[in-house]
């Protein structure tokens, strides 16, 4: 009998649904891959069941103009992101439909991993839909993630996808309101986005930071210590903001950042004062 091979799509839908975070996968998660669709091209062929009945696809876009965002209950931008979105959709939910896909889990623990099936992963959208209270649709890529990879996968990217199919915006964070609001302004009044894309990157991710002790306790330890081999800068901003509890999440990460600035700043100029 002749072996078997595996494709390169087989490999990375593999690959798609690790188990443990690593600092590849960060690395992947800070900048789209080159030629993923973007500002001007036409969202790739999807056709998703979304929660509670129905579908979602591409060929249902003509009627209103669509926000598209990806998210898992063990993200914590999408931890973020989720009042975000509710202000958004409040503002503009009857112009835009809204939908929220449930992808791979951004960081599996040994309480809440990895879904091994699809029915595991629709219980996750569940999850991640009643966690957040998400007051519109929320469908569910495959276990393979075909539509996530398809866009280069990023934990929490956002697209605002025109009648005609064609992707208008991207944020590469979805808690990222104010370039969402502008976007969304532009597109409800007929007009293109002046702004193609979002150039927030490490506020949205300071915002985040407050929310992982969060995704932690949920998730369970593995996390932690996943996070600490494979982004330590994000893990001790994370093990600092944890004291911050009269803050809300979304402010510890900057305050977080703030602290360690100014020690940094001390312990360096008591070290040149005390070389004089």
């Amino acid at each position: 009998m002749a072996p078997t091979t595996t494709t390169a799509d087989e490999q990375a839908a593999v690959a798609y649904r690790f188990t443990r975070f690593r600092t590849a996968l960060l690395i992947d998660d800070l900048t789209f891959a080159r030629g993923a669709p973007g500002p001007g091209d036409r969202v790739p062929a999807f056709d998703l069941p979304v929660l509670d009945g129905g579908r979602f696809r591409d060929t249902d876009l003509g009627l209103r103009p669509v926000l598209l965002v990806f998210g898992s209950r063990t993200c914590p931008v999408t931890e973020s992101a989720g009042p975000v979105l509710r202000r958004l959709h409040a503002r503009f939910g009857k112009q835009v439909r809204f939908v929220l896909v449930n992808t791979r889990e951004a960081h599996p623990g040994e309480l809440f991993g990895q879904p091994s099936t699809f029915a595991d992963k629709a219980l996750h959208a569940e999850e991640l839909r009643d966690h957040h209270g998400v007051p519109f649709e929320v469908a569910v890529d495959d276990l393979d993630g075909r539509l996530h990879r398809a866009m280069s996968p990023k934990p929490n990217s956002a697209y605002l996808i025109n009648n005609d199919g064609i992707i208008r915006f991207r944020a590469h964070w979805a808690n990222d309101e104010r370039g969402l609001h502008t976007a969304l302004a532009d597109i409800t009044a007929g007009r293109v986005p002046a702004r193609r894309s979002s150039r927030a990157m490490v506020g949205p991710l300071m915002r985040a930071v407050g929310h992982l002790p969060g995704v932690v306790t949920f998730a369970g330890r593995q996390v932690e210590r996943d996070v600490w081999r494979a982004a330590l800068p994000l893990a001790v901003l994370s093990r600092l903001s944890r004291p911050l509890t009269r803050l809300r999440p979304d402010q510890r990460g900057p305050a977080a950042a703030a602290m360690l600035i100014t020690a940094t700043i001390i312990l360096v100029g008591s070290a040149v004062w005390g070389a004089r």
